[in-house]
């Protein structure tokens, strides 16, 4: 069982041209997305967090239903459902503005155990920034490291939410003893200011890097790194795009009985590329529709 902690929230994306377009509601959140992308590529997986009794929260666990996401770890509120407004690119990039204050997704409080069978747990984006929730998943990352649990940790920058980048900074260096997998964005790299070198003497088994349409690289700890390219596509937008590339590693990590640091440093060359290879793609899929619209794995031929 795969855990994924963090926020669900709905994305308003935009449709048409003008100064007032439409707003499509998308069900989405970085970790909402990690657990349904999860769910459709077969592995099992339970989501954590704390969503609004309201009609976005309704059609958020709806979602993860849809997905066979087990939602017994979900605890419910009546505060609203957090929105994010998308802007979407020319070339298919998304930014986001959030409406944030006050929602149901920040009161979440640190559960006493994980499910059952639990086997890695996932972490990211604005659940580790927005208190007093992101404390309490800071908790259940410190426990879960602790008590053995390989954890994944995508921080998915969202600048405009972190009032002081030093302190957050220094917050991410903090939690680095605390995980196995780091995964994130060329652009997180560099707003982060370090280097994979730097994260894995930190802690992390392995670090991988995500450049957008030139592909994926992943750091080791033994000095080993390996490259794939991007896969062709059409891109429509990017929403979603990152965090499939999150449950497609933890999916095909999983499919190799290799959630753990020494399994992950057992992989070697050919296995770092079939698994970035696969995410890669899953990814790609995910760009050539709008909105966060991960895979099935039907959709993927089934080959990791």
């Amino acid at each position: 069982m795969i855990v994924v902690a963090g926020e669900a929230l709905i994305d308003l994306v935009p449709q048409g041209a003008g100064a007032l377009v439409s707003l499509v509601p998308r069900r989405g959140g970085g970790p909402y997305n990690t657990a349904v992308a999860l769910g459709r590529l077969g592995s099992p997986t339970a989501f954590c967090s704390r969503v609004s009794t309201d009609v976005y929260g309704d059609a958020l666990l709806d979602g993860l239903r849809e997905a066979d996401v087990d939602v017994s770890s979900v605890q419910r509120g009546a505060e609203p459902t957090t929105l994010a407004l998308a802007s979407v690119g020319a070339d298919g990039s998304a930014a986001y503005s959030f409406y944030v204050e006050g929602t149901a997704d920040r009161l979440f409080a640190a559960p006493d155990r994980l499910p059952d069978g639990t086997t890695a747990v996932s972490f990211g984006t604005c659940s580790l920034v927005l208190e007093p929730g992101a404390s309490a998943y800071e908790t259940l990352m410190r426990t879960a490291a602790a008590d053995g649990v390989f954890t994944a940790l995508d921080p998915n920058i969202r600048a405009v939410l972190i009032p002081d980048a030093d302190a957050y900074r220094a917050r991410f260096k903090s939690w680095l003893p605390s995980v196995s997998l780091l995964k994130l964005s060329a652009e997180d790299a560099e707003w982060l200011g370090g280097t994979p070198a730097e994260w894995l003497a930190s802690g992390p088994a392995a670090v991988v890097v995500t450049r957008g349409g030139d592909g994926l690289t992943v750091f080791t700890r033994d000095g080993s790194v390996h490259s794939v390219p991007g896969e062709p596509v059409t891109v429509v937008d990017t929403i979603g795009a990152g965090d499939t590339v999150n449950a497609a590693l933890l999916h095909g990590l999983a499919v190799r009985d290799a959630l753990s640091p020494a399994a992950l440093a057992g992989l070697g060359p050919d296995g770092w590329t079939e698994l970035l290879t696969f995410a890669a793609r899953a990814a790609a899929i995910t760009c050539s529709r709008a909105g966060a619209e991960p895979p099935y794995a039907s959709e993927l031929g089934g080959d990791l």
